[in-house]
């Protein structure tokens, strides 16, 4: 009996390792790149932010030597680069909930058996996220120019690009691309939910609207909540955007958003501050997103 219980075991311990290595071998390839492509350049940004340049005398060779958070002390001193953050975190307030607002309300239509066109009007929502942003952003600035767009009368009496405007803007920009985007992700979720549901509605008398409001948005609550958090990240990380604007309007500066500034500090070149600023954003990026998505659970938990 002991030899047999060995024998039996000798088996089952080999599949163990045999399946050990199979998902060694699957996740390795992921790991390797997730290593060498983000969490090593989030290393290096944050080593990089804690380096500062110093020089013997006036006219001494510059050496960067390791300083701590003094990058970080001069962030937090940075007037240019906080009013970005703010005015970013005002384009996200309006933008998002418009955006997901129309993603939402699209993806209901396809999905009401009222409509017709269903594939045509499917394709004509998505195909702004097929132009690439910087496309989308020449595009659009030349519509808002007042010598340049074949909309004149609108455009010479209201300034699309000044001072007041540019924001919103940009902000029509990013809305255009991404409404269809948002659109499919809904738009899937929603076709994942079982017909049976609809039928048993119907039964008790409820429409389309009393099913869209009751059934359909409650059951898409989490896609909807994916896609706000996609976009709060991408509001913070804005750039293509605001950078080709840079072209049509002086209203936008190089330190118009808070990767522009980033990007502005890395051209000066000072790549241990520009580090410091891409950190905090980041960490800036992930509370909000954090806080936003703890917000949406306590809410379903209720």
């Amino acid at each position: 009996m002991t030899t047999t219980s060995t024998v039996a075991a000798v088996p089952r311990r080999r599949r163990v390792v045999q399946h050990k290595r199979a998902i060694a071998f699957f996740i390795l390839p992921f790991g390797v790149l997730f290593t060498l492509f983000y969490l090593i350049p989030i290393g290096y940004a944050i080593y990089q932010s804690m380096l500062v340049v110093e020089r013997d005398g006036t006219f001494g060779e510059a050496q960067e030597v390791f300083g701590w958070f003094q990058q970080y002390v001069l962030v937090f001193q940075n007037g240019p680069f906080w009013r970005s953050v703010g005015r970013v975190l005002l384009f996200g307030i309006v933008q998002v909930p418009v955006m997901l607002g129309l993603a939402l309300l699209f993806a209901l239509l396809l999905d009401s058996p009222l409509v017709r066109g269903k594939k045509f009007f499917r394709l004509a929502f998505f195909v702004p996220y097929a132009v690439p942003g910087v496309i989308a952003a020449i595009m659009w600035g030349f519509l808002f120019s007042p010598n340049l767009s074949p909309f004149t009368a609108v455009t010479k009496n209201i300034d699309f690009l000044g001072a007041d405007l540019v924001l919103w803007s940009i902000a029509n920009v990013v809305t255009w691309v991404f409404v269809g985007y948002n659109m499919l992700i809904i738009y899937s979720s929603l076709l994942a939910i079982p017909t049976e549901i609809y039928e048993a509605a119907r039964l008790d008398g409820a429409g389309q609207a009393r099913i869209a409001w009751s059934i359909k948005i409650p059951l898409v609550r989490p896609a909807i909540v994916l896609t706000a958090i996609f976009s709060i990240i991408g509001t913070l990380q804005l750039l293509a955007e605001p950078q080709v604007f840079r072209s049509f309007s002086s209203a936008v500066t190089n330190t118009f958003t808070p990767n522009m500034t980033v990007y502005a500090t890395a051209s000066v070149p000072n790549a241990s501050l520009a580090a410091a600023f891409s950190v905090v954003l980041a960490l800036a990026t992930f509370i909000l997103s954090f806080t936003f998505l703890k917000f949406t659970q306590r809410k379903e938990a209720e």
